[in-house]
């Protein structure tokens, strides 16, 4: 039997997680204007911590700030002047990966500084006719996957071990559907979790799927999900809070299209539909306020489990990629609030609860505080 005391503080437990739920239902976020010091369009964002942030975008552009927003720095990878960034992940102050995106052969390139963005490595560049990356997800700051559309029913997916060399797993792969594709939503087409575990979305052909794997990218499973689904719609952005549980969001691009939110909790293998969110057009981005960034035995930083289930999602519309909009949920899809201020910001991304932030249009960057 359970001791009277434990009873008591498990009741009180239950009391305050009760109370907390009722309070996030009704308290909106903080919404604090940056200045990032670009008007290029800034598409994706990585924070590493409460303080350190990169973002890019448009025209071989990147941003950083060290101090949580409060000041910015930018700069133009040289050589990239004319590429764009729709994927960045941040290391620490110091060292940070670039990927940009394009239709050719060359325009595809993965660059990585260790001196805080003063100098640039060009690490892969795509010599694959008709691939298309669009994203990558990191496990640790050397261990990689960077995710393509498929090319002649093939995934030319790659990974890397070492942070600097990458190599083609595209026989690890299933087999695409017929059109099937994935879109550069902020870079978050993939996602990462624990030590091995990724996901990734898909969307342009019959049916949206999630492909999965446990092992580092060794083997993958292809799953369906009721997202859905044509040649401008499918899943967008998908995040895991755990092995388990994750959500993805997608919809139709088109301007009488919706937006769309599953949820899985079995490791993406089944999902189901949550309630529509209030936005116009697709789930472009999608973010978990509780902060996914890599976690060491020195950091312990302390976590709310009452923020486990919060959920920021931004939209976007074709074909301008101009009149989106955001919102929030606390329970991963079966309560949304409208953002009705948030307007025209690509991506959303958090370090943890009191720290995340949307970057977009001319830009813009945005923190974001519960």
């Amino acid at each position: 039997m359970l001791k009277r005391s434990t009873v008591v503080l498990l009741i009180a437990v239950v009391c305050l997680a009760t109370a907390f739920a009722q309070d996030l239902k009704v308290r909106s976020p903080k919404l604090t204007p940056q200045t990032s010091g670009t008007t290029q369009l800034l598409i994706a964002v990585s924070p590493v911590n409460e303080n350190v942030v990169w973002a890019a975008g448009t025209g071989g552009t990147f941003v950083k700030t060290t101090d949580g927003g409060n000041t910015w720095t930018s700069g133009v990878v040289p050589g990239a002047e004319n590429l764009q960034f729709r994927d960045v992940q941040g290391i620490s102050d110091q060292e940070a990966y670039l990927l940009s995106i394009g239709n050719n052969t060359t325009s595809f390139r993965i660059y990585k500084t260790e001196d805080g963005g003063a100098t640039w490595t060009t690490e892969f560049t795509n010599l694959l006719a008709s691939a298309f990356y669009d994203c990558f997800a990191f496990w640790s700051p050397d261990r990689a996957l960077a995710h393509s559309d498929s090319v002649n029913g093939v995934f030319p997916e790659m990974r890397t071990n070492d942070g600097t060399t990458w190599y083609s797993i595209a026989g690890n792969m299933p087999p695409a559907l017929s059109g099937e594709a994935s879109f550069s939503s902020s870079g978050t087409c993939i996602t990462t979790q624990g030590q091995n575990n990724a996901w990734v979305t898909t969307g342009g052909a019959s049916v949206a799927r999630i492909l999965t794997t446990t092992d580092g990218g060794f083997t993958w499973n292809a799953y369906n999900t009721p997202l859905v689904s044509n040649a401008a719609a499918g899943g967008f952005s998908v995040a895991f809070r755990d092995a388990m549980n994750g959500v993805v969001g997608g919809g139709d691009l088109s301007n009488n299209g919706s937006a769309d939110m599953a949820s899985s909790n079995d490791g993406g293998a089944t999902w189901t539909l949550t309630t529509p969110p209030p936005v116009r057009g697709a789930i472009f981005c999608l973010a978990y306020v509780r902060g996914m960034r890599f976690r060491t035995e020195d950091d312990r930083a302390p976590f709310d489990p009452r923020m486990e289930h919060v959920v920021v999602v931004t939209s976007e519309i074709l074909p301008n990629f101009d009149a989106g909009s955001a919102a929030w949920t606390p329970d991963e899809g079966q309560t949304w609030y409208a953002m009705p201020t948030v307007s025209g910001y690509w991506a959303v991304a958090f370090a943890s609860p009191k720290a995340g932030w949307f970057v977009g249009n001319n830009g813009q960057i945005l923190k974001i505080s519960f």
